[in-house]
């Protein structure tokens, strides 16, 4: 086998394969060549060459998280570096482990004058996990040409630092910081970053290891819920006749169905899902917006929770929050084994376990509650809502609205479904999806930046069909993601071109004037068309009800290539059809 020659280089490799990392989605570059050269030439990893490092970092996601395992992303030093950015901070707001593994240049040829140098220490400081910034690699002083002319200072510094024998002691510090990166992206789920400074020759390689570098492993205590807190929230749950559960972003299969039966069948308990809860029940609540928007000021008085209890990621509902902002509970408790967001501004307990482990604790000690008619009280409502919302899809003409009602119907069962941020994931919000699909989003930062890339990272892991359903803007923005050649051919793209960023006309604003259709709206005339004949997808479009229903009867077929249909809609018309839908539910 063919190694880089040098040991750092191997170091960073090796230390990756003791633990476990697999997948590498490495951009091209000079810097870290010896990276790529270590990485391509060892059969245990699985390699993906991808030229946009910001496509890169989010196609890494989209892997991560569908192994759940640490995705390493490969670059070079420079500017390519900050082009991680959008993907890191997602990473770290989602719970993803990503090794951010970047190429440098040795600290004197920083600030020198040089191209594609940066200060890349510490460049994702307050998004990261760790960072870990290793040190250059001593030459060997009888390796060295010659003629090879080095700067006095970079002398002085290699020769003392030989006569101090420090390599052995550079070695000991490198080896210790990789492992501790690579140990907290797996403990932590979050984005870690090292920084590998590389002197040149770049390319030599040799034909055995000439490091053995050891792994350091994690002696995880196992975490138990703190007796005195669960006697509190016993004591609570017992007085509380009004009780919300609320769920945001979490993996399928991620809590037990024994626990969410006993959760549903408690009278007193409300348990509101979001389309990225990956939750269902026939006695929960999905479609948040759909049963508060219509509500009066007496009729949010009367939901008013006294018990909240929060776990998952992010909410995407901006009404819940709102109403649990003017409403708040007594008691709010956040369960995550990481972290609590104060996102109501009345957190009281952060209960620092897994979901399944704190209500099989907790549950196992409630009985004999008094009787309460939170829940049926409300499922009555639910059940009026549900029965509007099929009335006004009937009477409303063809538009956003229509269009989701009718693709998320068509989605073959028991396949995965990534949303596009922005409107794509509020409008899924609104219908109850087939239970059987696993749904996805990037809602850690909720942008629109790196959707289409995750999405295509996630189909090229899974053994599923991946559907993928975006909004215009969301998609052109990401357009460089079909750049790629690991799409499979079960890949479907659904674009809802609307021929603008159309959220912004359901937002407060100044609608149809030059200023709002130039720089909120920015309206366009663009079509993936062409961007599908580039990239070898098939394309398909749809812009009344009758292609829609055609263009859908063999979407989800097989194929030879992967797929991408474009359904234009009223682009005039579609903030008001949703925003009357609110008021016609009532």
């Amino acid at each position: 086998m063919k190694y880089p020659k040098i040991p750092l280089a191997q170091t960073v490799v090796q230390l990756c394969k003791l633990k476990h990392i697999k997948h590498i989605v490495i951009s091209p570059g000079s810097r870290n060549a010896p990276l790529t050269i270590g990485f391509t030439n060892d059969s245990y990893f699985t390699c993906y060459s991808i030229v946009d490092e910001r496509c890169a970092a989010f196609f890494a996601l989209g892997i991560a998280q569908q192994t759940n395992e640490t995705v390493a992303v490969v670059c070079t030093s420079g500017s390519a570096l900050l082009n991680y950015y959008p993907a890191v901070s997602e990473a770290f707001y989602s719970d993803i482990p990503i090794a951010v593994l970047s190429a440098d240049r040795p600290k004197h040829l920083i600030d020198i004058g040089d191209g594609q140098t940066i200060n890349q220490k510490n460049v994702f400081e307050n998004h990261i996990v760790y960072s870990a910034n290793l040190k250059l690699d001593i030459k060997d002083e009888n390796n060295l040409p010659k003629k090879e002319e080095l700067p006095i200072f970079k002398s002085l510094e290699n020769k003392l630092e030989r006569i101090l024998g420090l390599q052995q002691g550079i070695q000991s510090f490198n080896e210790a910081e990789i492992n501790t990166a690579l140990n907290l992206a797996k403990l932590k789920k979050g984005p870690v970053h090292i920084n590998v400074p590389f002197d040149e020759p770049l390319y030599e390689l040799t034909e055995s290891l000439t490091v053995k570098p050891e792994v350091e492993t994690l002696d995880l205590k196992p975490v138990k819920i703190d007796d005195a807190e669960l006697e509190d929230c016993i004591d609570e749950w017992y007085v509380a006749q009004r009780k919300m559960i609320l769920v945001g972003v979490l993996p399928p299969n991620s809590v037990e169905q024994k626990l969410l039966e006993e959760l549903a069948d408690d009278d007193s308990v409300l348990v509101f899902t979001e389309t990225t809860s990956n939750l269902h029940h026939p006695n929960f609540f999905p479609s948040i917006d759909k049963l508060i928007a219509p509500l009066s000021p007496e009729e949010l008085k009367a939901l008013q929770p006294e018990i909240l209890i929060t776990f998952g990621g992010m909410i995407v509902s901006k009404k819940i929050k709102a109403f649990l902002r003017q409403h708040k509970p007594k008691h709010h408790w956040h369960i995550d084994e990481k972290k609590a967001y104060d996102t109501f501004f009345c957190l009281t307990k952060h209960i620092e376990v897994s979901p399944n482990q704190f209500f099989s604790a907790f549950l196992s000690k409630i009985t004999h509650l008094p009787k309460s008619n939170y829940f049926d009280t409300w499922t009555s409502v639910k059940k009026h809502r549900s029965k509007r919302h099929l009335e006004y899809i009937k009477e409303i003409p063809f538009s956003d609205f229509k269009v989701f009602n009718q693709v998320l119907k068509t989605i073959p069962n028991k396949t995965i479904l990534q949303l596009g941020n922005s409107s794509a994931v509020r409008y899924a919000q609104l219908f109850n999806l087939n239970p059987s699909l696993q749904v996805f989003c990037n809602r850690g930062t909720s942008g629109i930046d790196g959707s289409t890339s995750t999405a295509i990272g996630c189909a090229a892991i899974s053994n599923k069909q991946t559907t993928f359903i975006t909004g215009d803007l969301s998609f052109f923005y990401d357009s460089n993601a079909l750049w790629n050649n690991y799409i499979p051919n079960t890949f479907r793209i659904i674009v809802i071109n609307n021929q603008g960023g159309g959220i912004f006309r359901i937002l407060p604003g100044h609608k149809n004037t030059d200023n709002f259709d130039k720089y909120f709206e920015t309206i366009h005339h663009l079509s993936a068309q062409h961007l599908c004949k580039m990239y070898q997808f098939e394309y398909a479009k749809a812009s009344n009800e009758m292609e829609l229903t055609e263009s859908l009867k063999g979407f989800f077929n097989k194929s030879k290539t992967p797929k991408l249909l474009e359904v234009f809609t009223p682009r005039t018309e579609n903030d008001s059809i949703l925003l009357d839908y609110f008021k016609f539910i009532k």
